[in-house]
């Protein structure tokens, strides 16, 4: 008997739409033989599957489950691939802790904790090797006092960001002290990221991400790195979504002393995070110092062809299919 497998998608940010070509994508590669999959869309208008015939059918929030034709569809799996709220923060791992449903990616309290970016760098300060650059954390109420605040603590250039969110959504490269407020004006104002603004010097160097993921005999597999390249100052939103603003190479061209020492962060960083399912983690190589610098960890990573744990996972000699299977068996197994 098939598996019966949620697909989870969509969400109630600007990242849906990335969200809803992650499971597009999956859906197209998880083996039909082996499993039933039904893509869920939760959006602010309903939690809802959409049939062949075009007919919507709502979930039953009691059990997550759907009615179709008169009979009643049980879950055995949830397939997270919502970015965003209510996917990403935890929120959704939660409320399925509460019923019962396994899934494939990182608990309720890892999932929250690692949404808000500074609370993260607090966690992962003091892992060997890793370094965090230093940053300010502004809340609501500093708003319209943040900038005296950066100027004596940080030197420039900064990164501002909302401490909560993804896709660079609200993200700025400050140079100067005059284009400050207008920064944290827009990271405090970007939609569904949280009240709260994280600013830190920035690192020169180059960009790196790298998935991570524990398989279903229970092994952390750490995949090749990818470099980010781009013709725009920082890896932003624009750069992250338009065709030729950035390049991407994977795997990355890193030494062996290299790989090796990024690995073991890597690995560190899953574990300290307790985390579970594949992760992506972003970071700098400092020019000069050689230094890897902490940017951010990513528990629900984009799964369109082109993201980087697809082309990750196929430069590590895999099919995506056998992944995408391979998460699925070890969130069984994690079953209590």
């Amino acid at each position: 008997m098939k598996t019966k497998v949620a697909l989870i998608t969509g969400g109630y940010t600007g990242e849906a739409e990335v969200s809803l070509k992650s499971s597009a994508f999956v859906h197209s590669q998880l083996n039909q033989d082996t499993y039933e999959i039904y893509p869920i869309v939760i959006s602010r208008n309903g939690w809802y599957y959409d049939t062949e015939t075009g007919t919507r059918i709502l979930i039953d929030k009691e059990d997550f489950s759907l009615t179709i034709d008169g009979q009643k569809v049980i879950f055995q799996i949830a397939f997270i691939t919502l970015h965003g709220t209510p996917g990403e923060d935890g929120r959704i791992q939660g409320y399925f802790d509460m019923i019962g449903l396994p899934y494939t990616s990182s608990g309720a309290l890892t999932s929250a904790l690692t949404m808000n970016k500074g609370y993260t760098k607090a966690i992962v300060a003091g892992i060997e090797n890793l370094f965090v650059a230093n940053s300010v954390l502004l809340f609501a109420s500093d708003r319209g006092r943040g900038v005296e605040k950066i100027r004596s603590t940080l030197k420039l250039p900064y990164f501002v960001k909302p401490n909560a969110g993804g896709s660079s959504i609200g993200m700025s490269k400050v140079n100067e002290v005059g284009a400050l407020q207008h920064a944290l004006d827009m990271a405090f104002d970007a939609e569904d990221t949280g009240a709260q603004v994280i600013v830190e010097e920035f690192v020169q160097g180059r960009e790196f991400s790298q998935g991570i993921y524990r398989n279903a005999v229970g092994e952390l597999v750490v995949l090749p790195a990818t470099e980010v390249r781009t013709t725009r100052e920082f890896f932003d939103f624009e750069a992250k979504y338009t065709p030729g603003l950035s390049e991407e190479i994977t795997p990355a061209d890193l030494n062996e002393e290299q790989i090796a020492r990024a690995s073991a962060i890597i690995r560190d960083i899953y574990v300290r995070l307790n985390c579970a399912g594949m992760v992506r983690v972003d970071f700098f190589l400092e020019k000069d110092t050689d230094r890897f610098y902490f940017i951010e960890i990513n528990t629900i990573p984009g799964q369109t062809p082109q993201s980087f744990i697809p082309q990750q996972i196929r430069a590590y000699g895999m099919k995506e299919t056998d992944f995408y299977s391979e998460l699925i068996e070890s969130a069984l197994q994690r079953r209590p």
